[in-house]
């Protein structure tokens, strides 16, 4: 099988290190859960408080606590929740992802919820429409988009009193592997912001032993440095402090400042 290029690789250099064998694997959608610190880590450089109990389930607060992003590998079927409470004009919405959706997808929401939301108007379909991914209606009137491998899917379904659904979901040879859904009250941008990490055509890595057991998916063998690995880690960590520092520093430059006379207490009266 031909090496394919994949972001951030290089040849391990000799040295004291032993490198290790890992694998690209491509499509994405099939390349099974993954290293959940893909998303806690990135969550936690942003800013997002960890409420986990130890030896319990992975619980995330956003800063303003409107939102919260848990992991239960305990529970059947257990998988990611995420839930964002009702504020301002926005109504309370949740989303849920199976235990084998790859961590790279589920970052897709997850780090969009971390950054500030875009002002053009979201559109779902168009990253799996650049990607060659067909559209279907059903009788239902559902609109569906289907990756060319026939495996995944992305699909609104219209319902009566407002009860509209996203779905998505992929099977393999063994039958399906993973699902997310959606309520209809979860922001667009959030869907779109899934459906651009889900039609990434960038293989994902997972190391030796954790490749999935289907005939669907293509690999490459690659071997990595642990430092090289810790690297990508990293730069990830640090690309999510300096958008939390940036964002931070631009908040406090918007607010007016008040300079309070010697001793002011905070209802303004002199001690």
């Amino acid at each position: 099988m031909s090496r394919k290029q994949w972001t951030g690789w290089r040849t391990p250099r000799a040295g004291g290190e032993q490198a290790e064998q890992h694998y690209l694997i491509e499509p994405r959608h099939l390349a099974g859960g993954g290293n959940l610190g893909h998303v806690t880590e990135f969550l936690r450089a942003s800013g997002w408080k960890d409420s986990s109990h130890q030896g319990g389930p992975f619980v995330f607060d956003s800063p303003d606590r409107t939102i919260r992003i848990g992991y239960d590998p305990h529970t059947q079927p257990g998988g990611w929740t995420i839930s964002g409470k009702a504020a301002g004009a926005q109504p309370a919405w949740h989303a849920t992802f199976g235990r084998q959706t790859p961590v790279e997808i589920v970052a897709g929401v997850t780090d969009a919820l971390t950054r500030p939301r875009s002002a053009h108007a979201p559109n779902a379909w168009a990253p799996l429409e650049q990607q060659g991914w067909t559209s279907e209606r059903g009788e239902d009137q559902s609109f569906t988009a289907v990756h060319p491998g026939r495996d995944t899917w992305l699909q609104y379904r219209p319902g009566e009193r407002d009860q509209d659904l996203w779905w998505a979901g992929a099977r393999t040879e063994h039958g399906q592997t993973w699902d997310a859904v959606f309520t209809p009250t979860t922001p667009l941008h959030l869907i779109e912001a899934f459906a651009t990490a889900l039609a990434d055509p960038q293989p994902v890595m997972r190391p030796r032993g954790h490749v999935p057991p289907t005939s669907r998916v293509r690999t490459t063998s690659v071997s990595v440095l642990p430092s090289q690995l810790s690297a990508w880690q990293q730069a990830r960590i640090t690309a999510a402090r300096a958008a939390t520092w940036a964002r931070f520093a631009t908040t406090s430059a918007r607010k007016p400042s008040r300079t309070a006379g010697p001793y002011a207490t905070a209802g303004g009266r002199r001690r």
